[in-house]
């Protein structure tokens, strides 16, 4: 690797023979990696030649090849120099004790995963499938994310407080929404929230809240045993309310107290 005349080095010649650039490519790395792995100290760096250039030679290349395999192998920076200096023996140790910390590492990862992918399900994180089908149901109607997030948040502290009456209340509510009138009163009811409390229509909505108790139950005849008031049904969830909300109720049980006709 040197230009001989005469058998003897030509004064100025460098046995190192690749630029910077030149020993990256050749390694399948980056200019700026050589340069990270001079800071770190994992790689020596030539002084300058006379035209102000470092050259590498075989053995910078050689041991930026070894860097960059442990590297993509999973080893840290931290160990690449240890390694590099190992004998046969501590290298092989050295090497099942990272591994076993990568095994580690990536079976937190999978669970990590896991749980990420219990989150991308949204609803069904926090409360049962029943109840997750039910929300879905309420958004299919056009009912707002936050009558929606509302009705999740009470699901959440029922099945924490009161487990065991879950599923009939669940139930209750599915039944209900057979029912168009009850789902157009339920999206007229989320609507109502930003109303004012003196809003006009809060009366006429309260009428038909009021037939609709009084009304058939159901396609058997029955309404869900444990269904109560659609006031109390719709209006209250979670203890969220509104100034208009507050007064269709108020109104819901004014109108319960009048005698029905014919009676």
């Amino acid at each position: 690797m040197r230009n001989v005349v005469g058998g003897e080095p030509v004064r100025g010649q460098t046995t190192q023979l690749l630029t910077i650039g030149q020993l990256a490519a050749y390694a399948g790395v980056t200019i700026k990696a050589v340069r990270h792995y001079h800071r770190r100290g994992l790689l020596t760096e030539p002084p300058r030649d006379a035209s102000g250039y470092r050259r590498y030679g075989a053995e910078q290349a050689i041991a930026l090849v070894k860097i960059r395999t442990l590297a993509e192998a999973g080893v840290p920076l931290a160990r690449v120099k240890e390694l590099l200096a190992a004998d046969p023996n501590q290298f092989a140790a050295a090497i099942a004790g990272i591994d076993q910390a990568l095994q580690a590492r990536a079976e937190e990862l999978q669970r990590t995963r896991e749980r990420l992918a219990q989150l991308s399900a949204g609803d069904r994180l926090f409360v049962s499938a029943e109840v997750a089908d039910y929300l879905d149901r309420l958004r299919a109607l056009g009912v707002s994310p936050r009558a929606v997030q509302q009705e999740r948040d009470g699901w959440i502290l029922l099945q924490s407080a009161a487990p065991d009456t879950v599923a009939n209340w669940i139930a209750n509510k599915r039944d209900a929404l057979e029912d168009p009138e009850f789902r157009a009163l339920y999206v007229a009811c989320d609507v109502a929230f930003d109303w004012s409390p003196d809003d006009p229509r809060l009366e006429a909505l309260a009428e038909r809240i009021r037939h609709w108790t009084a009304g058939p139950r159901g396609k058997a005849g029955e309404r869900p045993t444990q269904v109560p008031a659609i006031a109390r049904l719709v209006v209250t969830s979670a203890g969220a309310s509104s100034p208009a909300w507050d007064r269709l109720n108020a109104i819901v049980r004014q109108q319960a107290q009048r005698p029905r006709a014919g009676r």
